[in-house]
């Protein structure tokens, strides 16, 4: 079902502990058999990222700072998380952990809530516009920031307008 794929798979090693690869949760491995809920309007935070890691590794920004994952993201990473394949930049102690958090006025109480991947496709089949934001976390250091956020569901008719008469 749902799947975690890195963006660029062919760097090796040391760039990925780097921070250079960035993990995508996408809604499903091939989101074009589901049609009109594929995510758009993908927005990407790695140049956030890059540029944060640069801080804390210059000096200018303490670990404690960017190690503030609140206990409600760590507990979501350990039942709702998906895991990736890149270690955290940070501690280098384990693997990142995505979670995924789901906002919509037409998702009642599911707004606001992590969901995984399997749950994602169930909105995404059933309500329409809702957008998702992908944390990504780690259990050891408390390591997190947004990787990537976008709009899923079906996508909502337009509204018609009528032209007045001259």
């Amino acid at each position: 079902m749902g799947r975690i794929t890195p963006t660029l798979t062919d760097l090796p090693a040391a760039e990925r502990h780097a921070g250079s690869l960035v993990p995508m949760a996408a809604p499903s491995p091939d989101p074009a058999t589901w049609g009109e809920a594929a995510a758009r309007q993908v927005v990407d935070y790695s140049l956030r990222r890059r540029a944060r890691l640069a801080e804390v590794n210059s000096g200018r920004i303490g670990i404690g700072e960017v190690c503030d994952a609140n206990p409600y993201l760590l507990t979501a990473a350990e039942f709702h998380g998906a895991p990736s394949d890149i270690s955290c930049p940070i501690c280098r102690k384990e693997n990142l952990t995505l979670v995924s958090w789901v906002f919509g006025d037409r998702l009642g109480q599911a707004s606001g809530s992590a969901r995984s991947a399997a749950e994602l496709e169930q909105l995404a089949r059933k309500h329409t516009d809702f957008s998702v934001h992908v944390v990504e976390v780690c259990r050891s250091c408390h390591w997190n920031h947004l990787v990537r956020s976008y709009v899923s569901g079906l996508k909502s008719q337009p509204t018609r307008t009528r032209k007045m008469a001259k």
